[in-house]
This record gives structure tokens, C-alpha cells and sequence, in this order.
């Protein structure tokens, strides 16, 4: 898939440019499918927030950029409606987006659900990430950001990309996530790494990776 990764939505005009250039046409003639998932496996997160981001109500912009339309794809349903049901629902849309709350929640449910087989399949969708729905593509995302007690009982994501994300650097709301923070995560993880504020995101298209950023970031190296 093509991948934007971001910290805090679609949040300022280079990381919009970033998803048209993925899309390769306009926002309003792009048709999206949110995924909520990740929120109901972390505790500061509420059935009104996942509302909210459904509803384009959130600071982190998403559902609410203009989309030709907007459907909601629920990963915890999935598994009892069966594969000929939704898999044409994923395969239709051109987008993604998919939203935060607690990355080793939303990884149990893409391998429950099946959506993970069928990523390698989608090879003109695009999965744009808010924070967690980021954090899930790569290979280890810390305990620091574990609040679901898994099944598994650790720290390890899908490992689609090679790096690892600290997200919401320098949050006001989230006055842990410091760059002092971030290093001492980076050294934990032991491999490729960025530090990214919300108003960065990271581009990956054909294994190229690239930064878009009108904020702050840093990158780690292993």
C-alpha cells in the first residue's frame, strides 16, 4: 500500500499535498473508509471520541477533508459478516484512514479481521494513520505507548515498514512525549526511528520513505 503516516491528521497543507500526490487525483473525487478500531483499546478513549473522529470532529483532520464519501469500516465486525461481504468494501475505496488509540489493539484486530492478508493486495490504496493507525504498520511501537493488555503481552506491531514512530512530540495535552522521552524510547526500540509532532508525517511509496513536515521531527538511527 501507499502510506501516510502521520502524527495528527492531515494537518497543514504539505502533508494534504503529500495525499493527493498518493491518491494521483483530488480529494473530492476520492472515496474514504475510516476505521475507528483503535480506540476502544485505550482507556482515555471514549464512544464519543470514536464518534467524534468518524464525524470530522477531531483536531486531527480526516474524515472531515472533503471526500467524494465517507464509510465506516469497523475490524471488530468483520470476522461475522464473513470475507465476501466486506473485502469488495476495502477493494473499492481509494483510501484509509485509519484512526489512533492503542496500536496493539488495532494490529490484534487487522490479523482477527483478515485485513491484513489482503494489504498486500492493495497495492494502489492508500492507508493514511493518525498517530496508533500509524504506528501499526511498523515493527515495534514501545511499551511506552502499550495501554491494552494483549494477548500477546508486548510491544509488537505488523512490521510493514522497518522504522518505529513516536508520535505527538511536544503535545501540549501530553506533556511526557519530550524529545529527552523520545531518545530514551528510541534507545529502547534499538532500530530505525522518528520523532514526529502533528504536524509531520512520513510518505512511504515503493519503499521510499520521505518526511513531510511543517513542524518538528527527528530521526533515529539503530
Amino acid at each position: 500500500m501507499k502510506l501516510l503516516l502521520t502524527s495528527g491528521g492531515v494537518s497543514n497543507q504539505s502533508i494534504r499535498d503529500a495525499l493527493v500526490d498518493l491518491l494521483g487525483k483530488p480529494i473530492a473525487d476520492s472515496s474514504a473508509l475510516c476505521v475507528p478500531t483503535a480506540e476502544y483499546g485505550h482507556p482515555m478513549c471514549t464512544p464519543a471520541s470514536a464518534w467524534r473522529f468518524i464525524a470530522g470532529q477531531t483536531p486531527a483532520p480526516m474524515c472531515d477533508l472533503g471526500w467524494k464519501s465517507v464509510g465506516v469500516l469497523e475490524l471488530t465486525a468483520l470476522p461475522s459478516i464473513g470475507k465476501d461481504r466486506w473485502v469488495p468494501w476495502v477493494r473499492e475505496t481509494d483510501v484509509l484512514l485509519v484512526d489512533g488509540g492503542d496500536a496493539t489493539y488495532l494490529c490484534h484486530w487487522m490479523r482477527q479481521s483478515g485485513l491484513v492478508d489482503l494489504l498486500p493486495s492493495l497495492t494502489e490504496k492508500v492507508w493514511v494513520g493518525v498517530s496508533a493507525g500509524s504506528m501499526v504498520m511498523t515493527p515495534r511501537i514501545g511499551d511506552y505507548f502499550v495501554e491494552w493488555t494483549q494477548p500477546t503481552g508486548n510491544d509488537r506491531t505488523l512490521g510493514v515498514v522497518d522504522f518505529s514512530i513516536f508520535p505527538h512530540l511536544g503535545h501540549e495535552l501530553m506533556p511526557g512525549n519530550t524529545m529527552a522521552k523520545a531518545e530514551r524510547w528510541a534507545a529502547d526500540i534499538a532500530g530505525p526511528a522518528y520523532a514526529i509532532d502533528d504536524q509531520t508525517a512520513i510518505k512511504v511509496t515503493d519503499g521510499t520513505v520521505e518526511v513531510v513536515s511543517e513542524g518538528h521531527w527527528r530521526a533515529f538511527s539503530s
